[in-house]
């Protein structure tokens, strides 16, 4: 009987602990490329959006932008996605961050714009590989470990309990 208590403390520790991880681990935004120039076409991507929950919205900004980029088209890889022209951006790093028609947030991306004749493009900026998932590994891996401290307390004082007895 001990084991089954033990077992369902676990289970509902982990289950807890999955509705904990941040949804940032799950989301998914590309900007393709990861470098334009003035005037170039960047494509922002929110692979994680389901067309059905209606529009994404990609909110950028940079030095000198702030401003929603709406998409209703769908992604051929999945996911919705929209062109953003680049012609009168000042020079620098821009970020994208994604939101689905649900609400939910589908991560950030950046990119940068270059000189006429600057840098070749890059293949592409991601959430996935980004600071936004360490942060959502790192939490996730928090919970994992004070779970298993958890458990241990638990078995500890059980047996302490029992020699008490």
């Amino acid at each position: 009987m001990k084991a089954q208590a033990v077992l369902g403390s676990a289970a509902v520790g982990v289950g807890f602990g999955t509705l904990l991880l941040p949804a940032v681990a799950l989301a998914d935004t590309t900007v393709s490329p990861a470098t334009t120039p003035v005037g170039g076409t960047v494509v922002l991507t929110a692979t994680t959006c389901n067309p059905k929950d209606g529009d994404v919205i990609f909110h950028v900004t940079g030095p000198n932008r702030d401003q929603n980029v709406r998409s209703t088209t769908a992604a051929a890889g999945g996911g919705l996605s929209a062109e953003l022209f680049t012609a009168g951006f000042t020079l620098g790093t821009y970020t994208v961050a994604a939101t689905c028609g649900n609400g939910s947030s589908a991560g950030s991306a950046q990119f940068t714009v270059t000189p006429i004749g600057g840098a070749p493009a890059g293949g592409g900026g991601s959430s996935a590989g980004g600071t936004t998932a360490a942060v959502a590994f790192t939490a996730g891996g928090a919970l994992l470990g004070a779970g298993a401290t958890g458990l241990v307390v638990l078995l500890r004082r059980r047996r302490h309990a029992g020699a008490v007895a």
